[in-house]
């Protein structure tokens, strides 16, 4: 892997073509990730089952840990999209309970959550990339949505970055086994019944 300070930008996928190829990398990665070690994938096991060039994998990915960092942003993404409707019911608790779902959903494969925990912790720490990733991103605004903020202060915004961040730490703490689903369960409820509810509209 490349040093932080060399890594090469990744070429975004412009043709439906492209954008298609650029899926595909990425459903290959998830299998291969969710039965393989992060150390032992290999990116040209990776381009032989997607059927591409290790020339184009490493033009959209130029290193395994972007490659699994972008996996962990499409599965956020898909889970937002598909998962975190409008819902009845207090705010703040559904927030705490998509969150809940969402690490559930990760949780599913050990190995794969495993290496995506991995690539975006090293990939967060690489200065050349953006101040918030997109996954990032978009849970901030689905709880921003939820809790029906269109114009938020400055002081609603780092209450929920901060609970996103909590969230992340119960999610490597369930992975690594120091935490029980149950404990975490209970974590990240009362850290958005901390953070969000003193300012619940």
């Amino acid at each position: 892997m490349p040093r932080l300070t060399e890594a090469r930008r990744p070429a975004s996928p412009s043709s439906q073509r492209q954008v298609a190829r650029w899926h595909r990398i990425l459903d290959v990665a998830a299998v291969l990730g969710a039965r393989t070690p992060y150390e032992q994938v290999q990116m040209q096991e990776v381009a032989d089952a997607s059927d591409v060039s290790l020339t184009t994998l490493y033009r959209y990915f130029p290193s395994k840990t972007q490659l699994f960092a972008a996996v962990y942003a499409a599965r956020v993404e898909r889970f937002v999209d598909e998962e975190w409707p409008a819902q009845d019911g207090d705010p703040v608790e559904i927030v705490g309970e998509r969150l809940v779902a969402l690490t559930r959903r990760l949780m599913e494969h050990p190995t794969l959550c495993g290496s995506m925990v991995r690539a975006t912790s090293a990939n967060y720490a690489d200065p050349s990339q953006p101040e918030a990733p997109v996954a990032e991103s978009r849970l901030y605004g689905a709880i921003l949505r939820t809790l029906g903020e269109k114009d938020p202060s400055v002081e609603r915004v780092t209450a929920v970055r901060m609970l996103v961040y909590g969230w992340w730490g119960v999610l490597f703490s369930e992975l690594s086994g120091r935490t029980s689903p149950g404990t975490g369960r209970y974590q990240v409820a009362l850290a958005a019944r901390s953070l969000l509810g003193q300012h619940a509209s």
